[in-house]
């Protein structure tokens, strides 16, 4: 059984035999014009023409006739008329539930559109790791609202791996290895990590000389760290040595506060210790067998333009950290 087919149309969709609609997607996409889908989107959420009217600041009749032409154009009534309301026919609801996702995204088109070359409005939520994020991201974040004063900024400090898609962050900063991902990356610089140790340990129990030599250190291990295993380029080829001590921490800064404490071996971000290592406090380990680098990553949802607000704040960003001492790769003496 057709669904209310206009004389001469091909009608929009059809019953099954278990008496469900079924709507053809090829006939949706031909829609007529939007703004016929957005009157009668409006009339079926007021379930009034009189009320899609007021809302629209035209007339009821300019409105019915919106309806009427896209009625015809699908070839199905969607509405029921009677003097006292309007209701929608079981095409009708599910052309309505249809249209409102479709026009949705229209909407949210035009914005990321506009906003690609306008002044960065709205909310911005950012998502970094705590270390970084307190050294290096606290002031920058500062900085940029004072810059953009019709931003909203929502700041984010954690460790965890946070899911930039379904906790709705506009960008992600990122200290880690890249790795395969439907995420936008944008590449903010290297960041590369020393294997340090306080002179007070290496006096006590010896600098080793090789990784191998490690095993009888005692290494300070990292919650967040994919493996237990630093990895070193020896004989041109990269191999994974075991860290394991009698202490472990789930933050790079406690990481640095025990090796600074002289309680063994440790591998830190040199962001977090480039004074320390410029001042003596601490000592390289290894450095040149060492093959530890990652990158500062920003990482932004997929599928849609950078919003201005998004590219703004990245490269805001970027700029800050280029004049870090520590990004140049400066390298203090060490064992």
């Amino acid at each position: 059984m057709g669904l209310e087919a206009a004389s001469g149309k091909r009608a929009l969709g059809h019953f099954t035999r278990a008496g469900k609609c079924t709507i053809r997607y090829d006939t949706l996409m031909s829609l007529g014009t939007l703004a016929e889908m957005r009157t009668f989107e409006r009339v079926a959420a007021h379930e009034s023409f009189a009320g899609a009217a007021r809302e629209l600041g035209v007339s009821p009749s300019s409105v019915s006739k919106q309806v009427r032409l896209l009625e015809e154009h699908l070839g199905a009534r969607l509405l029921h008329r009677t003097t006292r309301r309007v209701t929608l026919t079981q095409v009708g609801r599910l052309y309505y539930e249809r249209a409102q996702k479709i026009l949705a995204e229209v909407a949210e088109l035009e914005v990321t559109v506009r906003g690609l070359h306008a002044e960065p409005r709205g909310t911005l939520r950012v998502s970094a790791p705590q270390d970084f994020g307190r050294l290096y991201l606290c002031e920058a974040v500062g900085a940029f609202a004072a810059a953009y004063p019709h931003l909203r900024i929502e700041f984010e400090m954690t460790d965890r791996k946070v899911d930039v898609v379904e906790e709705g962050f506009d960008v992600a900063v990122r200290v880690a290895k890249p790795a395969s991902s439907t995420l936008v990356m944008r590449r903010l610089g290297r960041c590369e990590r020393v294997l340090c140790a306080a002179p007070a340990y290496l006096a006590a129990y010896g600098v080793p000389a090789s990784p191998a030599a490690l095993a009888s250190h005692n290494c300070i291990e990292y919650d967040y760290a994919e493996s237990n295993a630093w990895t070193f380029r020896i004989d041109g080829r990269t191999q994974g040595v075991a860290a394991t001590g009698r202490l472990r921490a789930n933050s790079a800064w406690a990481l640095r506060a025990l090796a600074l404490a002289g309680q063994g071996i440790a591998l830190i971000p040199r962001f977090l210790v480039h004074d320390d290592l410029a001042a003596g406090r601490l000592a390289l380990v290894l450095a040149d067998a060492l093959d530890a680098d990652l990158e500062v990553m920003a990482l932004l949802p997929p599928g849609r333009p950078i919003a201005a607000k998004s590219r703004a704040f990245v490269d805001f960003v970027a700029e800050r950290l280029r004049a870090e001492p520590w990004w140049r790769g400066a390298e203090p003496g060490g064992s």
